[in-house]
């Protein structure tokens, strides 16, 4: 398995030692406890001596199975799951900062997480920094100054903006800093930041990784040192990972590296067609030669995902009459599905900012986000085509 490629590693990764029966699927275990007729056995189990389960709050045989799978694939030492990518997120935060100290991170991020970043940790009287995304000068000098966390989101969400992921990891390790980066747009199919000196690797599970919009879940990998106190954490507080949720993380997961590539495929043909509408202001996609850091992109990136946004001339008014006539994308505040999911930022992924807080962002209401499914690339173009030549009949 350690040679294998990742297409193969996403097939079969993590899933032999939770066969039973002969099946040649991980099984759904539904069980919350595990009993023991060995006293000490259980003892040793509850204690971390021996492997096994006693309670379904803490660890789970299917859970177990996805936290192996996404571990292998991302060149983790370890990982641990929660119900959700915010959750995920935050107890990470919550597991190694506490008052008096320092974040420093992008402008970007994805709305919830900004949030955090701007309302949560300042009321804990935590410091949070924000830099311009892309400005590694600017992080640079911040991180210079001394802080706890290094996070960055690369590509970002929803304008896919570009951080130097080795670059910011070597500032982050000459100060002490844990680095962490969000790695959920690229997927590890595209993208492995512990090979480019990442601490921590964070996913939303719900995204590219279940590939199928029907099951919600999170998942930090790396350290096992680190990944122990967070699963500390979590266990306490109880943001666990359902086990039914796991098993549709872990059937998705089997076609992941075909369906990355094949949305890759698709969003490229797609920006470069979009680039040719008149209505069309701007294009943001990080295969695009123009992209400010295509560069880094190629360098950092195998390939560059299925996340692209564009934004279009009258703003809203204008995303309300062209999303409506697509008829191959689901309006929705979802992405990395089988389908193309489309929608404006004030209703996916910054419906928790302000039209100002989004503007100083540099997420104008014009934006669009658009999620590439595993559609035939003709046929989304033709879409397109239709509802923009609809629209300008107007």
């Amino acid at each position: 398995m350690e040679n294998a490629k990742l297409g193969t590693k996403a097939v079969w990764a993590g899933e032999k030692d939770y066969l039973v029966h002969g099946a040649t699927q991980v099984p759904v275990v539904l069980s919350v406890a595990y009993g023991y007729d060995d006293l000490e056995q259980w003892y040793e189990v509850a204690t971390g001596k021996r492997d096994g389960h006693i309670y379904g709050r803490n660890t789970n045989p299917t859970v177990q199975s996805f936290e192996d799978k996404v571990k292998i694939l991302e060149g983790a030492e370890a990982a641990t799951s929660f119900s959700t990518g915010m959750a995920a997120i935050s107890n990470t935060f919550a597991t190694f900062l506490v008052p008096g100290d320092r974040i420093v991170s992008i402008k970007d991020t994805y709305g919830g997480t900004n949030k955090i970043f701007t309302e949560f940790l300042p009321r804990q009287q935590i410091e949070v920094i924000l830099c311009e995304t892309g400005n590694h000068e600017q992080m640079e000098a911040e991180v210079l100054k001394g802080c706890k966390i290094l996070y960055l989101e690369t590509p970002t969400n929803p304008t896919v903006k570009i951080t130097d992921i080795e670059r910011m990891a070597k500032a982050g390790k000459a100060v002490g800093a844990l680095v962490i980066v969000d790695n959920t747009f690229a997927t590890p199919i595209n993208q492995t930041p512990l090979s480019l000196g990442v601490d921590l690797v964070i996913h939303s599970a719900t995204k590219f990784l279940g590939g199928h919009a029907d099951a919600l879940g999170g998942i930090v990998c790396g350290k096992k040192e680190l990944v122990e106190q967070i699963f500390d954490y979590r266990e306490i507080n109880g943001a666990t990972m359902d086990p039914m949720a796991a098993y549709l993380m872990l059937r998705g997961m089997k076609t992941l590296h075909l369906r990355v590539c094949q949305q890759s495929k698709n969003a490229i043909a797609l920006a470069n067609y979009l680039k040719t509408e008149d209505l069309v202001e701007g294009v943001y996609y990080p295969g695009l030669e123009e992209h400010p850091n295509h560069h880094i992109a190629k360098k950092q990136m195998k390939g560059y995902g299925g996340m692209l946004s564009f934004s279009v001339k009258g703003g809203m008014n204008m995303v309300k009459e062209l999303l409506p006539r697509l008829q191959f994308a689901n309006r929705a505040a979802n992405l990395g599905a089988v389908e193309t999911t489309v929608g404006p930022a004030r209703t996916t992924s910054h419906i928790e900012c302000t039209p100002e807080e989004r503007a100083a962002m540099g997420i104008p209401e014009g934006l669009i986000r658009v999620s590439c499914g595993i559609e035939e690339i003709d046929d989304l173009i033709a879409d397109f085509k239709q509802a923009f030549a609809y629209v300008n009949r107007g």
